[in-house]
C-alpha cells in the first residue's frame, strides 16, 4: 500500500515541480461532493423520510465560483484562500484537497503544507489528512517533525493493511536528502512497532533498507536480523538479506537459510525467487537450478523461474532444454500494452535468437529480434544482429552495425564500445578486443569495470606485462576490488612465479570475498604450485560442491590426477566437460597431461 493518496502522484519528484503533481477536479466535482445529503448514497429518500437539503448553500457555490475564476485570471493567491477559508468553516475534506491542489500548481509547497496542516488539526481522525502532511513535507526534503504524522498513519492504518503500509515507508522517504534524519524520524514512528510479531518484521525491514540507504550495510544486517528474530517465516527480513548479499556482505546469507528453513514445505515466498536471481548472479548455478526447480514445483504457473533456468541452460550449451524453458515462458508470460518496457519478454526474445543463431537459422533468429518494439531494447537487438554478422564470417560489417548506432547519452557510447569489444572476444580477436577496451578505458578513465576487461583481455593477447599493470591500476582506483587481487594472484600462480606475492594478493582476495568459489580455485591453485597438495585438494573439493565449474574441475581433476586418483580425475573431467565442452582451461589440462576422458 502506498503512503500517498490518489491525488499527490509524482510523490518524489522535487519540490521546484510541485505544479504538475496534481490535476485540478473542475469546480463541479467539489460542489456535488458538497451537495450529497449523507454518506449512505441512494437516488434519493424513501418515501415519509425528510428530504436533506444540499450543504451547498448560493454564498459557498458564490465564493467557490469566485476561487475559480480568480484562478482562471492568475490570481492563485485569492483562490487558494478563498478555497481553504471554505474549507475551514465548512470542514469539508475535498476542499482542503482543492486549497492543496491550487497551491502546488503555484509551486507554493509551504502554502500546501499549511493547507494540509490546518486539515489535520480540524480532522484528527483522518489518515488522508495525515499522509497529505506527510507527502507534502517529503516533497519539499524536510523530514524533520515528520515522526508524529507518520506514527498517526501507521497506528489509523487497518491491521490488514499496515504491514504493507509499513513496507512502502523507505520508497516515501527515497528521495530524502538527510538520510540519518529520515531514520532517526522513522525509527521514532516505529517504535512501538519494533516488538510486535506481527509487524515487527516489516518495521525492521523498513528501519534496515533505510540504513542501507544511508551506507550502513552493518546496522542494516542487524535490522534483518532482529525481524527475522521475531518471525522467520516473515519474508521481509529476508529480503533484505538477499538484498544485503547483493552489496557484498556475506553473512546474510545465513538470514536467508534461516527464512526457507522456517517455511511450511509447501509454502511460497518471494524469498525463492530473489534468491534465485541472486545465485545466478553469483555464478552458482548448481543450487540456482535447484531453487528454480523447486519453485516451479510449488507453483508451475509463475513464469519468471522459466526465463531464469533458460539463461542458465543456456549458458550451460543446454539448448535443447533452454527452448523448452523459454517457450513455457512465453506461454505463461502476460504481455505488456503495446510499446510498454517487457524486459522479461526482451529477454525472452533475445534468447530465442541467439539460439536459432546457434543453429545457423539467421531467418528465425531475425524474426524473433523482430518482436521487440521497444526503442530502449533497440541496442541490444542491434547487438545480436551484430553477432550473427560476425557468425557468417562478416566481422568488419558487424563492428560497423555497433558504430553507426546513434549515441544519444554518454552511456550509450560506453555500451557500444563494450558491446564491439565483446563480439571480438568471443570470437577470439584477443587482441582487438584489448584495444576497443582500450578506447573505453580511455574514453571512461573511472569506469573500473572497463579496466578489468582490458586487464582480462591483455591475459588472452598475451600481454602479462600489459595485464598487471592495469590490475595494479585498478587495485589503486579501488581497494576492495577482490576480483582485481584474485585475477593477477592467479596469474602469478599459473604462470609459476612470484608464488608468494601470488599467495598475499589471492589471500587479501579471500578476505573481501570469502565465499567466492572463483577465489577459492585460485587460493587451492597456489597451494598446489607450492606443493601442498593436500590442503589444494581440500579446498578444490569445497570449491566443485559449492559451483561446479568446469575451470574448476580443470584444476580439481588435475590435482587427483597427479594424486594418484586417475579415476575419479577422470570422472570430474567428463562433468566438466558436460558443464562446457569448449572451456579452455579444460581442454588445455586435457592436452597437457595427454588424457581423453
Amino acid at each position: 500500500m502506498d503512503l500517498t493518496t490518489p491525488h499527490l502522484p509524482g510523490r518524489t519528484r522535487p519540490a521546484r515541480r510541485l505544479a504538475g503533481l496534481i490535476t485540478a477536479p473542475l469546480l463541479l466535482t467539489a460542489s456535488l461532493a458538497l451537495a450529497q445529503p449523507d454518506s449512505r448514497g441512494g437516488a434519493g429518500p424513501a418515501a415519509g423520510e425528510p428530504v436533506r437539503n444540499s450543504r451547498l448553500t448560493a454564498p459557498l457555490f458564490y465564493q467557490l465560483l469566485l476561487g475559480e475564476l480568480s484562478l482562471g485570471a492568475g490570481d492563485a493567491g485569492a483562490g487558494y484562500a478563498m478555497f481553504l477559508e471554505a474549507a475551514q468553516r465548512e470542514h469539508d475534506p475535498m476542499l482542503y484537497q482543492r486549497a492543496i491542489e491550487i497551491a502546488l500548481q503555484g509551486r507554493a509547497g509551504d502554502s500546501a503544507l499549511i493547507a494540509a496542516r490546518a486539515w489535520a488539526r480540524d480532522m484528527p481522525e483522518s489518515v488522508e489528512a495525515a499522509r497529505f502532511v506527510l507527502q507534502i513535507q517529503l516533497l519539499l526534503d524536510r523530514p524533520g517533525d515528520s515522526a508524529a504524522v507518520l506514527r498517526t498513519i501507521v497506528t489509523r492504518t487497518p491491521d490488514s493493511e499496515r504491514v504493507d503500509m509499513i513496507n512502502a515507508i523507505p520508497q516515501a522517504y527515497a528521495r530524502v536528502s538527510n538520510k540519518a534524519l529520515a531514520l532517526q524520524e522513522v525509527r521514532k514512528a516505529l517504535a512501538d512497532e519494533l516488538t510486535r510479531s506481527d509487524t515487527g518484521p516489516a518495521a525492521w525491514t523498513s528501519i534496515g533498507r533505510l540504513e542501507l540507504a544511508g551506507n550502513r550495510i552493518p546496522s542494516a544486517l542487524e535490522a534483518a536480523n532482529r525481524g527475522m528474530q521475531l518471525d522467520p517465516a516473515s519474508p521481509y527480513p529476508a529480503l533484505l538479506a538477499v538484498e544485503l548479499m547483493e552489496h557484498g556482505q556475506t553473512q546474510a546469507e545465513t538470514l536467508v537459510h534461516r527464512h526457507l528453513a522456517a517455511l511450511e514445505p509447501a509454502a511460497r515466498s518471494p524469498v525463492r525467487l530473489a534468491y534465485a536471481r541472486l545465485l545466478l548472479d553469483l555464478q552458482r548455478h548448481g543450487e540456482a537450478r535447484a531453487l528454480l526447480h523447486q519453485i516451479m514445483a510449488l507453483d508451475p504457473s509463475l513464469a519468471e523461474p522459466w526465463l531464469l533456468l533458460g539463461s542458465l541452460q543456456l549458458q550451460d550449451n543446454a539448448d535443447a532444454e533452454a527452448g523448452r524453458s523459454l517457450e513455457r515462458y512465453l506461454q505463461l508470460a502476460r504481455p505488456a500494452p503495446r510499446g510498454a518496457n517487457d524486459t522479461g519478454l526482451t529477454q525472452a526474445y533475445l534468447m530465442m535468437a541467439q539460439l536459432a543463431e546457434r543453429r545457423a537459422d539467421y531467418p528465425s533468429a531475425h524474426a524473433w529480434l523482430d518482436r521487440i518494439e521497444n526503442s530502449t531494447d533497440i541496442m541490444a537487438v542491434q547487438m545480436r544482429r551484430a553477432s550473427m554478422l560476425a557468425r557468417q564470417g562478416r566481422m568488419d560489417d558487424a563492428r560497423a552495425l555497433l558504430r553507426a548506432f546513434p549515441e544519444s547519452r554518454p552511456e550509450i557510447g560506453r555500451l557500444k564500445l563494450v558491446a564491439e569489444a565483446r563480439l571480438l572476444r568471443d570470437f577470439k580477436a584477443w587482441e582487438q578486443a584489448y584495444e576497443v577496451f582500450g578506447q573505453a578505458v580511455e574514453r571512461f578513465p573511472d569506469d573500473t569495470d572497463l579496466l578489468y576487461d582490458q586487464a582480462m583481455m591483455a591475459e588472452k593477447a598475451d600481454r602479462f606485462d600489459a595485464m598487471e599493470r592495469l590490475l595494479r591500476q585498478l587495485i589503486e582506483l579501488d581497494p576492495e576490488h577482490h576480483h582485481a587481487y584474485n585475477a593477477l594472484g592467479y596469474a602469478l600462480a599459473d604462470r609459476n612465479i612470484r608464488l608468494a606475492e601470488a599467495r598475499q594478493l589471492i589471500e587479501k582476495a579471500v578476505s573481501l570475498a570469502p565465499q567466492d568459489a572463483y577465489i577459492q580455485d585460485s587460493l587451492a591453485w597456489v597451494e598446489f604450485r607450492q606443493g601442498n597438495v593436500p590442503r589444494a585438494l581440500d579446498i578444490l573439493q569445497a570449491a566443485y560442491a559449492r559451483q561446479p565449474d568446469p575451470e574448476i574441475a580443470a584444476h580439481l581433476g588435475e590435482i587427483l590426477w597427479v594424486s594418484g586418483r586417475r579415476d575419479d580425475a577422470i570422472r570430474i573431467w567428463k562433468e566438466g566437460l558436460t558443464l562446457a565442452s569448449d572451456n579452455e582451461t579444460l581442454q588445455a589440462t586435457l592436452r597437457r597431461l595427454k588424457v581423453q576422458p
